[in-house]
C-alpha cells in the first residue's frame, strides 16, 4: 500500500469520523492556485477547514507535528480564497488539525484537535 492510498484511507476515516460529530461536510481536496484543503466543514454556525495526517506509527513523530509554519500559511491563503470565492462574510471559522493512526487497515485511532492556530 502507497502513501497516497494511505492517505485517502485517512481522509475518509476523517470524514466519517466529523460527520457522527455532527459536521457537515462542504467539499474535500479543495485546491486552488494558493494550496489544498483537506476537508471543509460546517460546525454549527463555524466553517472548519481540516487538515488530515495519518501515519502508521509514530517513528518519525506525531502526525500534527509535520504540519509545517508554511503549510499554516497555505491554507490560510487557501481558506480566504474558499471564503471570497463564495462570498462568506462575518463567519467564525477554525483550522482543525486530525490525525488517524492506521494500525490495520480496518482499526483505526483518530485525534481531532480543534483550532491549531491561535
Amino acid at each position: 500500500m502507497n502513501r497516497k492510498n494511505i492517505g485517502d484511507i485517512g481522509e475518509n476515516r476523517a470524514v466519517e469520523f466529523l460527520k457522527k460529530k455532527g459536521y457537515k461536510i462542504l467539499s474535500r481536496n479543495y485546491r486552488c492556485r494558493f494550496g489544498e484543503i483537506d476537508i471543509i466543514a460546517k460546525d454549527r454556525n463555524c466553517f472548519v477547514f481540516v487538515e488530515v495526517k495519518t501515519r502508521r506509527d509514530t517513528s518519525y513523530g506525531r502526525p500534527v507535528e509535520a504540519i509545517s509554519r508554511v503549510k499554516i500559511s497555505r491554507i490560510v491563503k487557501t481558506l480566504n480564497f474558499y471564503l471570497a470565492q463564495n462570498r462568506i462574510y462575518d463567519s467564525d471559522i477554525r483550522i482543525d488539525a486530525i490525525e488517524v493512526f492506521m494500525k490495520t487497515l480496518s482499526e483505526v485511532d483518530i485525534n481531532h484537535i480543534e483550532n491549531i492556530v491561535c
